[in-house]
């Protein structure tokens, strides 16, 4: 009981974002809805339609995620441009903002780390710092210059391998004299930034899968990567060998391990159906499911309550899901038309993309939480 207190403590805690020095963080990655809505999708909650950062403040939200690309000449989506008009949208409603930094013209993953083009020539180590360095304090600087410096910034997404890397990097040990020089010009960029501005942002760095993050941290500080406010952790059923119990624990050690740190899951999601609206398959499929947990609204709603819980009662600083509003639409996307996670969002496409229960993770209550090791 006690521990249940304590976490609906920290919720209660999580107020406007304007009126926070900090957490704890509840909200959602937004980064495709501004491409959904140009494409036609409509997000309804009680048969009306609703702006989709106004469901989220009013289920809880306090932080928005918002990732961006260097120079990805595929889309015009996830630019500076498109950065500051979803960062408007949160700030419109009194959401602080965590920007996540790719660095890659595409998806930077836990698989894969590949260096911006622009970039790929580049040998010496310096000139490679300070191009880094350089478009992180630029885009951080353009972003201050009209009011929208976030409070939270990701040095790099899932860099689980060496940053600025090559698609078969993921296969190499990670060069730490060279990785720990280019994390460190990230944050220093984030740090000189944030010197100039009222908003001084924390700085994150992100690991995909629990089992990944002690050993990663324990390597980077050891190779002088010490200046960092925040641990961001992925965890999805489909890639990591950890019950939710275990992430519980792995939250715990690094709260212990690193007391100055933030801990946050900062992506996490679950399917509530198996089907599928268009003629992309699913990203998570059956292989994603967890015991106890089924691929139903009411399945994904527990899952999100009893990760949350599992993230608070040990120790973490909030709970951030991933693409929610990634419904399916008419627009074509790198891997074909429509989404490839319209089951795993929190809009039902069997019934014009009605809210489903799983957006009060923000808000549970605290009813039985995870039992399965």
């Amino acid at each position: 009981m006690k521990r249940a207190c304590s976490f609906l403590l920290a919720l209660a805690l999580a107020g406007p974002a304007s009126a926070q020095a900090g957490g704890p963080w509840f909200g959602a990655d937004l980064s495709f809805v501004n491409e959904m809505e140009d494409c036609g999708a409509v997000y309804r909650e009680n048969g009306a339609r609703r702006d989709p950062y106004e469901i989220f403040k009013d289920h809880g939200a306090n932080l928005v995620r918002i990732r961006i690309w260097n120079d990805a000449d595929w889309t015009r989506y996830s630019n500076l441009a498109d950065v500051k008009k979803s960062i408007r949208r949160a700030r419109a409603l009194g959401m602080q903002v965590l920007l996540d930094f790719h660095y890659s013209d595409t998806w930077a993953d836990g698989d894969k780390q590949i260096i911006p083009k622009a970039w790929a020539g580049i040998k010496d180590q310096a000139v490679l710092d300070e191009a880094l360095y350089r478009f992180t304090f630029d885009t951080l600087t353009a972003l201050d210059a009209d009011g929208l410096m976030p409070e939270l910034v990701q040095v790099g997404n899932e860099t689980n391998h060496e940053i600025l890397g090559e698609a078969d990097w993921g296969a190499r040990p990670i060069n730490w004299d060279r990785n720990a020089s280019l994390l460190n010009a990230g944050i220093k960029a984030v740090r000189d930034a944030g010197a100039k501005s009222a908003i001084k942002p924390r700085v994150m760095l992100h690991i995909a899968q629990p089992e990944n993050v002690e050993p990663w941290f324990e390597a980077a500080v050891k190779a002088g990567v010490t200046d960092f406010d925040q641990i961001g952790v992925s965890y999805y059923g489909k890639w990591s060998k950890y019950s939710i119990v275990g992430l519980g624990e792995v939250i715990k050690r690094l709260t212990k391990s690193y007391p100055k740190a933030d801990v946050i899951l900062v992506e996490t999601a679950y399917p509530w159906t198996l089907g599928y609206k268009d003629e992309l398959g699913n990203v998570l499929g059956e292989d994603s499911l967890i015991e106890g947990y089924p691929a139903t609204p009411d399945g994904q709603s527990r899952y999100m309550t009893d990760v949350t819980r599992a993230v608070m009662e040990n120790g973490g600083m909030g709970v951030v899901y991933w693409e929610p509003a990634w419904v399916s639409t008419n627009c074509k996307t790198p891997w074909g038309r429509g989404s490839s996670w319209e089951n795993a969002t929190f809009f039902d496409f069997n019934r014009r993309n009605a809210l489903l229960p799983a957006i009060d993770f923000m808000r549970p209550s605290p009813a039985a939480g995870p039992t399965k090791p």
